[in-house]
């Protein structure tokens, strides 16, 4: 099957949905971003800033109830919801509040800073259970929640998610990508030093830019965001992961030749991607 070279000139030819002719914050759509936990409370703030950065129009960020009210601070455009949490300092339970946030939102985003745990698939699966687009990183890929419409694994959440080892996925990730993506019926972004993105389709996007400096805590959280901020502004599953795969490895890219290959901050991407954005025409 044909792989697409995903680029900028990609993403110029691929418009994003006309949002020029919005005239408030729920046109540019709703972002719902479950995340974080006592010991990691900055995924949750990463990705909903992210997603914000991408253009969505709101965000409500729900989080372990320890940590809700400094993120509430330290996030103060976003609505900021505190769910029970057990011993760990993990959210603990699907509160009735959730689900209706999961049914009013217009992209959910599930896993950012929580353990690939029982409890975490749970939550994922009572929140997507619900909700009209699913993105799912991080903890709550482990069995993919039905419903889902894009999981970003690494190398090492991807071996885990196929019960196969890590070198398998090394060996041929176009392939792994695939698979998953078909057999799932979900968008896989398989990140790695190059980025395959896979539809149920069968077809095939490979991103080689980017920056080693991406390689950086929280990073991931932050491309999640941007994956969920476009889907929120009505991007189909697929057009919302490669242009966030694009968007967030040409921000690092930029930031490498402003800042150095290496020492930026994850939040500097997320700061980044308004400028590359509209280089793209977005």
């Amino acid at each position: 099957m044909k792989t697409i070279e995903a680029d900028i000139q990609l993403l110029r030819q691929w418009k994003l949905p006309d949002l020029t002719q919005g005239e408030s914050k729920e046109d540019r759509g709703r972002v719902l971003v479950v995340a974080g936990s006592r010991e990691i409370p900055g995924a949750a703030l990463l990705a909903g800033y992210a997603s914000l950065r991408a253009g969505a129009g709101k965000l409500h960020i729900a989080t372990a109830t320890e940590v809700a009210p400094a993120l509430a601070i330290a996030m103060p455009e976003a609505r900021v919801s505190g769910i029970a949490s057990n011993p760990r300092g993990e959210m603990a339970t699907v509160s009735s509040g959730l689900v209706t946030a999961a049914k009013e939102c217009d992209a959910l985003l599930v896993g950012p800073g929580m353990a690939p745990s029982e409890l975490t698939q749970h939550i994922a699966k009572s929140c997507a259970a619900h909700a009209k687009a699913t993105i799912l990183d991080a903890g709550a890929i482990a069995t993919v929640a039905a419903g889902a419409s894009v999981i970003t694994p690494h190398y090492g959440e991807m071996a885990q998610l196929c019960r196969c080892d890590k070198e398998e996925v090394v060996r041929d990730p176009s392939a792994i990508a695939r698979r998953v993506a078909q057999e799932r019926d979900v968008v896989v972004a398989l990140k790695g030093a190059i980025t395959h993105v896979a539809n149920a389709a069968g077809e095939l996007w490979v991103y080689r830019g980017g920056s080693i400096g991406l390689g950086t805590s929280g990073s991931g959280d932050v491309l999640a965001g941007v994956i969920a901020g476009l889907v929120a502004q009505g991007a189909p599953a697929d057009q919302a992961a490669v242009w966030g795969v694009v968007l967030h490895g040409e921000a690092g890219a930029a930031l490498a030749t402003r800042v150095g290959a290496v020492g930026f901050l994850a939040r500097e991407i997320a700061d980044a991607i308004p400028q590359v954005r509209m280089t793209a025409g977005g």
